[in-house]
């Protein structure tokens, strides 16, 4: 009887790859019927990556790519939020991180992505073809240098989120998280999430219902205040930043 549960599992993670790798194709051929070439050259002041790319269009929830596709692109992100994440064999889903404007993602190490890519909400992305990359990062020391900080960021932002998920109680881990978020939009004391409670709660390793609980206790504390599910106030960022030492 177990051994069938098991073959039966395998089956439907199969056909679940299979049916994202499906809608994945879908998705790109819609937007490959609306993306135009263009430059990155607006955005190389900002972040000192000069390269030609062809910008996309996607839905919310839409696949940008599958984990085993072929990386044959590496993205970054130009308006709107994209999530990276890794399905597992029994269905749950795990969030590697989110990708704010300005932010690449999807350049891989080996020849496959090692995870699924998804827009969070209906997001732009400028898309980088790899071939000849080497080459053309050997001959522009600048371009290198971008690619060196590139790779040093990432490693940062994995020990960080590696830390995140090693903090004892679901409220340090929200509280890091909204502390994280304010950062990254640059606030204060107001954060617009683009993801859902379920988004939040398989980046943190938590339950939608967990998730849920701590956000209603924090508010009742008088730490945030929810005006709607996806505004968070911080009303006291000192008790935010207590819960997180």
């Amino acid at each position: 009887m177990s051994v069938s549960l098991s073959v039966a599992a395998k089956h439907g993670h199969v056909a679940s790859q299979a049916a994202l790798s499906s809608q994945a194709a879908l998705s790109s051929q819609a937007a490959l019927s609306s993306m135009s070439w263009a430059t990155s050259a607006a955005l190389e002041n900002r972040d000192g990556l000069d390269l030609n790319g062809v910008v996309m269009h996607f839905n919310a929830d839409r696949p940008i790519y599958v984990e085993g596709d072929e990386a044959r692109s590496f993205y970054k992100v130009v308006t709107g939020v994209v999530r990276t994440c890794r399905f597992l064999s029994d269905g749950r889903r795990q969030i590697d991180a989110f990708h704010m404007t300005g932010e690449v993602f999807g350049f891989e190490a080996g020849a496959d992505h090692r995870m699924s890519a998804e827009a969070v909400s209906d997001c732009t992305v400028i898309a980088y073809r790899r071939r000849g990359l080497e080459t053309m990062v050997a001959q522009d020391e600048g371009l290198g240098r971008w690619f060196f900080s590139h790779a040093m960021n990432c490693l940062a932002v994995a020990r960080e989120h590696s830390l995140l998920l090693g903090r004892g109680s679901a409220a340090q881990k929200i509280s890091a998280f909204l502390l994280e978020a304010a950062g990254r939009e640059g606030t204060d004391g107001v954060v617009d999430l683009a993801m859902s409670r379920q988004d939040i709660a398989d980046y943190l390793g938590l339950t939608i219902e967990t998730v849920s609980r701590t956000l209603s206790q924090l508010e009742r504390d008088g730490t945030i205040k929810l005006p709607t599910a996806r505004r968070v106030v911080l009303k006291d960022r000192r008790a935010l930043k207590m819960l997180n030492s």
